[in-house]
C-alpha cells in the first residue's frame, strides 16, 4: 500500500486511536466514519472525545445524518457553528419560517451575549430580517437590518436590505438615506442606482427614473431592484 495514500493515513489515526487516543484523532475517524455512512461508528469516536466545541461539532454531524435536525442544531448552537445554523434554518424555512425565525434569534442572542462574533452576529440579524420580511413582519425586519448595519455600517447588503425595506414600508426619506450611503461606498452599485430610480418614479420624476433605469442597466441587467423599477415603468 502506498504510504501516501488515504487508506495508509486512516490506518495511522486507528493506530494512534489504539495507541494514544487524543481528540483529533476520533475527530479525523468519526468524520471518516460518517463519510462512510457509518452514524454508529462516527458515534463511538464522539463520545471519546472531550467536551467542547469540535465534539459537538461531529455529534450535530452525526444528528445530521440520523435525520435529526433539531438535535443537530442544539448542537451546532453549543459549538457556536454560525454558518451550520444558517443552514439549518435555511432547510426549516421550507416548512417553518417561524421557526427558522426563532433558531436565528435564540443563536444570535447567545452569541450577543458571549460578547464574541459580533460579524456572526450581524449577518445573523440579516437573515432573521430576510424572513420576517417574507412574513410580511415589517417592522421586525427593519429593526433586524438596523442592528445589522449598527454593527456593520459599510456591509452593502445590509445597507440594500434596509433601503428596500424602507422602501415597502414607504418610509422613502430612510429608503433615500439607504441608497446614498451604497453609493457612497460602492457607485456602481445597480441595485442602489435602480432603488433611486423607484424612489424618482414614486415622486413623479419619470425623466429622471429612466436615467437611472439606463445607468443600473449598463451595470447590470440583472439587479433585482431595477426588474422592480422596470415593472413599475410600465
Amino acid at each position: 500500500m502506498h504510504r501516501g495514500s488515504p487508506s495508509f493515513g486512516l490506518a495511522v489515526y486507528r493506530a494512534l486511536d489504539r495507541i494514544a487516543p487524543a481528540d483529533y484523532v476520533e475527530d479525523v475517524l468519526g468524520a471518516n466514519a460518517l463519510e462512510r455512512g457509518d452514524a454508529d461508528a462516527a458515534q463511538h469516536y464522539a463520545v471519546r472525545m472531550q467536551a467542547g466545541p469540535r465534539r459537538d461539532d461531529l455529534l450535530a454531524q452525526i444528528a445530521l445524518a440520523r435525520g435529526q435536525t433539531v438535535l443537530a442544531a442544539e448542537y451546532f448552537y453549543v459549538a457556536d457553528d454560525v454558518p451550520a445554523i444558517e443552514r439549518i434554518a435555511d432547510g426549516m424555512t421550507l416548512h417553518d419560517i417561524p421557526g427558522a425565525i426563532d433558531l436565528l434569534q435564540r443563536f444570535r442572542a447567545k452569541l450577543e451575549a458571549d460578547g464574541t462574533h459580533p460579524d456572526a452576529v450581524a449577518q445573523l440579524c440579516q437573515e432573521t430580517g430576510k424572513w420576517q420580511a417574507a412574513l410580511g413582519r415589517d417592522g421586525d425586519a427593519m429593526a433586524s437590518y438596523e442592528r445589522a448595519l449598527a454593527l456593520a455600517p459599510l456591509n452593502e447588503l445590509y445597507l440594500l436590505s434596509a433601503a428596500n425595506q424602507s422602501l415597502v414600508a414607504h418610509r422613502y426619506a430612510d429608503a433615500r438615506g439607504y441608497y446614498e450611503r451604497t453609493l457612497r461606498l460602492n457607485a456602481a452599485s445597480a441595485d442602489a442606482l435602480a432603488g433611486m430610480g423607484v424612489l424618482a418614479l414614486r415622486a413623479g420624476r419619470r425623466d429622471d427614473a429612466l436615467r437611472y433605469r439606463d445607468r443600473a442597466l449598463a451595470i447590470d441587467p440583472k439587479a433585482g431592484m431595477l426588474r422592480e423599477l422596470e415593472r413599475e415603468l410600465r
